[in-house]
């Protein structure tokens, strides 16, 4: 049976290297935009990277062990859109994981139920506290009248047409950058627009073939 190892992204370079050295077969790596929130403030503002700060650090680490793409790398946090997909891909992760996006597919966070949410003390589109088992929506509770809510037909549905779009919109990125499939991006496909992108993602200012921490001028 494969192993699959899950770190959060503190020190992705090295958490990579002890998983790989451990016997990984696959490597997932967290970022600080995942999770349901279901802790304190404090941890999640303040603990962990960013999704884009850890994605070149844990490659890195593949390749100098000379383990990239033998080992696989998934990526997961914040993950929502084709887009996300493809510069995750183009990055060099081999695929990524989604857990909130598919909760939101599913019918999570649905305005009907925006009375429910409002006596849980939140709203519809705001709703995170899925590890209550108070979800509204009976999603993620094993209360069964809430249970009672949740259409899995309809939910798979849905789902299915969330999937099949965002295979859609990265595959789109990926035919416009010239390539034939996702696993042929690379950073040399990607420019940054902020400083602060272009020092995490280890990719040029939009404009320039340089970024933060590169040697050289603009």
């Amino acid at each position: 049976m494969p192993i699959y190892v899950k770190v959060a992204g503190a020190r992705p370079y090295y958490d990579t290297t002890l998983a790989i050295k451990a016997g990984a077969d696959a490597i997932v790596l967290d970022g600080m935009q995942g999770g349901t929130a279901a802790t304190q403030d404090v941890f999640i503002e303040h603990v962990g990277q960013p999704t884009l700060a850890i994605v070149r650090p844990a490659v890195k680490a593949l390749q100098d062990l000379g383990m990239h793409r033998k080992v696989q790398l998934i990526l997961s946090g914040g993950i929502r859109t084709g887009a996300d997909v493809a510069k995750a891909m183009a990055l060099g992760a081999d695929a990524v994981a989604i857990g909130t996006a598919a909760l939101i597919a599913l019918g999570d966070n649905d305005p009907k139920w925006e009375r429910d949410y409002n006596k849980l003390g939140t709203t519809a589109g705001a709703y995170d506290d899925w590890h209550e088992g108070q979800d509204p929506a009976g999603i993620t509770t094993q209360d069964p009248e809430l249970m009672k809510r949740f259409d899995p037909i309809e939910g798979g549905r849905r789902l299915r047409n969330y999937l099949k779009v965002m295979t859609l919109e990265a595959q789109t990125i990926a035919r416009a950058c010239g390539k034939n499939h996702l696993h042929n991006l690379e950073p040399e496909d990607l420019v940054a627009l902020t400083l602060e992108a272009a020092a995490m993602a280890q990719v040029p200012l939009a404009g320039t073939d340089w970024w933060p921490g590169k040697s050289g001028l603009f």
